[in-house]
C-alpha cells in the first residue's frame, strides 16, 4: 500500500475517534514485533486501532485485509506496550479496526469502525 494513502487514512480515523470523544494516546507505536497505527482511550479502556485505507477493493476491502498474521503482530506489540512501566495501570483493552475508503482525490467516501475484532 502507498504510505501516503495509509497516513491519510490514519488522519481520517483519528478525526473520527476524536469526534466520538475518544482520547488520543499515541500514533504509530513501533516495537520489534510490529506497529500499531493508533492508540486511544475510550473511557478507561485502551483501544489499539488498526487502520486500513483503500481507494478500491481490487486487493480486498480493509476488513478483509486484516490477516491472522497481522492480528498476532498487533497482539505482541500491544502486550509490549502494556508491559512498559507507565502502562501497567491499564487492565482493560481491545483491538478495533477502522476501514477507510477514499476516492481518487484522497477524499473520504466511507469509514467503518469495527470494535473488538
Amino acid at each position: 500500500m502507498n504510505r501516503s494513502i495509509g497516513k491519510i487514512g490514519e488522519e481520517y480515523a483519528k478525526k473520527c475517534l476524536l469526534e466520538k470523544k475518544y482520547k488520543f494516546v499515541k500514533a504509530n507505536y513501533y516495537s520489534r514485533f510490529g506497529e500499531i497505527d493508533l492508540i486511544f482511550l475510550d473511557n478507561q479502556e485502551l483501544v489499539f486501532i488498526e487502520v486500513k485505507a483503500r481507494k478500491s477493493n481490487f486487493f480486498g476491502s480493509g476488513e478483509e485485509s486484516l490477516t491472522l498474521s497481522k492480528k498476532r503482530k498487533i497482539i505482541k506489540t500491544l502486550l509490549y506496550f502494556l508491559n512498559s512501566a507507565s502502562k501497567k495501570q491499564f487492565r482493560s483493552w481491545r483491538i478495533d479496526l477502522i476501514s477507510v475508503k477514499l476516492n481518487y482525490q484522497n477524499k473520504l467516501l466511507k469509514i467503518s469502525h469495527l470494535k473488538n475484532i
